[in-house]
């Protein structure tokens, strides 16, 4: 099977109080799209389409000469259904990742793809909820705790036979989910789990960001090279 993926790299960063889209918020000297394609590339990936910004269209181009990349929609599910569709015809799996999660390793990526592989319909990575959770009303009262045994927060990237996540996205008509993963879920699609990786955080925040720079230094430590 041919592994394709869509990197959703439409984030505004707002929340980064950056100058430029997420996607192209530096990194060790490097944007953050470069970082999230180059651990699709190394976890197996044949063919890559990214969905960014109209306006820095060519700029993420010039930085991925061997990706495509297309101008994105409204939503983030409008954004990965354009660069679906770009993708070449040999392509049997689909990965759905973001390029706010830099770090998430090559190791992942293949994991998701291998369970896709392996006959599942869809796949998302998780890592169990470490906090109490509590359930609140409109004015912010506490209506009660809930178990967390269950409950896992989910990663990027993920991973669908190209023709569910097609039939998925055709029956979404405008409706905007926070993943793909949704999606498929409103059409009967059982999604299926592996774990993830703490390495997989997804960069909201300057924060976030503080956090992946950490990340990403004690990653060249250990391989025994410096980090830019």
């Amino acid at each position: 099977m041919t592994i394709g993926a869509v990197v959703a790299a439409g984030g505004r960063g707002e929340r980064l109080g950056a100058a430029v889209p997420k996607a192209l918020v530096q990194l060790a000297g490097e944007p953050l799209v470069v970082h999230a394609w180059r651990a699709l590339r190394e976890g197996g990936v044949a063919e890559v389409v990214v969905a960014a910004p109209a306006e820095h269209v060519a700029a993420i181009a010039e930085l991925l000469p061997e990706a495509r990349v297309v101008s994105g929609g409204v939503t983030r599910t409008a954004s990965v259904r354009r660069a679906l569709a770009e993708l070449s015809d040999r392509v049997d799996v689909v990965l759905v990742h973001d390029a706010a999660r830099p770090l998430a390793p090559a190791s992942l990526v293949a994991r998701v793809a291998a369970a896709v592989v392996a006959g599942a319909d869809a796949i998302v990575p998780v890592v169990a909820v470490a906090d109490t959770v509590k359930e609140v009303d409109a004015n912010g009262a506490v209506l009660r705790t809930v178990d967390r045994t269950p409950l896992r927060a989910v990663q990027t990237p993920q991973g669908f036979r190209r023709d569910v996540l097609v039939r998925a996205h055709q029956a979404a008509g405008d409706v905007d989910a926070s993943d793909d993963a949704g999606l498929a879920e409103r059409v009967g699609v059982t999604v299926a789990t592996v774990p993830g990786s703490a390495d997989a955080l997804k960069v909201t925040t300057h924060f976030d960001l503080l956090v992946v720079e950490a990340l990403l230094r004690e990653r060249a430590n250990a391989r025994g090279g410096v980090s830019t």
